[in-house]
């Protein structure tokens, strides 16, 4: 199945913010307000059908629980998510059956998202017994056993637990039981980021091939850049719950346009030194429960001026091809050009 410009996964205005205010008690006693934490503030998001689209930033900035939200297992505070134009978003994590057959998700952590008490065979058959898929159990083990061989292990693997294998092994079983309900959209919130350097390469070219294979569709949730730039056919930049910018991986690479992609590019390591003589962007997270006013990223970006510590930047198309939410793009303020040099991707990563 080849890639189409028609919107499989379609988010506007998601909003995803979490009530962590002390106890009713303490808040009377202290005549404190109530606080919220803005995980996700208002997010605007299309995933083209047969892409990657790859969500990037620090950690805190609100990525795994778009995941989250994409999957149902949050519900948001606001905003709308759409499957195929279905509205999911009032609707409970298992309804409706036929679209939630269609998403899955590959969690982070290979040794903690199996059951250590199932065998393989159940772990992989489950997503079938629930949707009902086959009609009996000999038809579940042939299954179980073909998705095994899929995945690149062996199918007599489904007789033992998880802790008989390596990380590497489980989160094969665990690309087992996400496509054994046949979906179309896959979930993949930091996949390779608990695994060894070159077991990650064989997981990426597995899921790339499965991807070819079946047509799927990827929101891939990483901190990895290296990852990314092989993985990607879109980018979204996350900070602070908002997306900064977003647009075609390859353009955002070669040609980064907000500064805080420009501090993530700086980050990836380049033996020629080319900027070496660029100021680093220093400075922390700031607190998302007070966030500042104006642009987010205002406290630590070089460029920031008045109107970026007082008016929030919306997302606009930047000669670049990418869409950015950032003045001091939109003033021309900052210089043209890329920031660095990206080396090109091999088009396997080596195993």
């Amino acid at each position: 199945m080849t890639a189409t410009s028609e919107p499989l996964v379609s988010m506007q205005g998601l909003k995803k913010h979490f009530d962590v205010s002390p106890p009713w008690l303490n808040r009377m006693l202290e005549r404190k307000p109530r606080l919220h934490l803005r995980a996700v503030d208002g997010l605007d998001l299309e995933i083209p059908r047969g892409t990657t689209f790859s969500l990037v930033g620090e950690s805190g900035c609100g990525k795994s629980t778009v995941a989250r939200l994409v999957v149902g297992l949050y519900a948001p505070t606001a905003g709308s998510i759409r499957f195929e134009g279905t509205d999911l978003t009032d609707r409970p994590a298992g309804d409706p059956p036929a679209i939630r057959r269609r998403m899955q998700m590959i969690f982070q952590d290979p040794y903690a998202s199996l059951n250590p008490r199932w065998r393989v065979r159940d772990i992989i058959a489950e997503p079938l017994k629930c949707f009902g898929m086959l009609p009996d159990r000999a038809s579940e083990d042939r299954e179980v056993g073909r998705l095994l061989e899929l995945v690149g292990m062996n199918s007599q693997d489904g007789e033992k637990y998880p802790h008989e294998f390596s990380g590497g092994q489980r989160q094969r079983i665990s690309i087992a039981r996400a496509i054994s309900s046949k979906p179309d959209f896959l979930v993949c919130d930091e996949p390779t980021s608990a695994l060894d350097v070159s077991v990650q390469a064989q997981i990426l070219n597995l899921m790339k091939e499965l991807q070819r294979e079946l047509g799927l569709t990827y929101l891939f949730i990483s901190h990895d850049l290296a990852v990314v730039h092989f993985m990607s056919d879109f980018i979204g930049v996350m900070y602070l719950g908002r997306i900064v910018e977003t647009g075609p991986a390859r353009q955002v690479f070669a040609n980064p346009q907000h500064p805080y992609t420009r501090l993530l590019l700086d980050t990836i390591p380049d033996i020629t030194m080319a900027r070496r003589d660029r100021e680093p962007v220093a400075g922390e997270v700031p607190n998302p429960i007070d966030p500042p006013p104006g642009c987010a990223f205002h406290p630590r970006c070089p460029f920031s001026d008045a109107r970026c510590r007082s008016e929030l930047p919306e997302l606009r198309n930047a000669p670049s091809g990418a869409r950015t939410a950032c003045h001091a793009v939109a003033e021309g303020r900052l210089a043209d050009g890329p920031v660095r040099a990206v080396p090109s991707t091999p088009a396997q990563m080596p195993t």
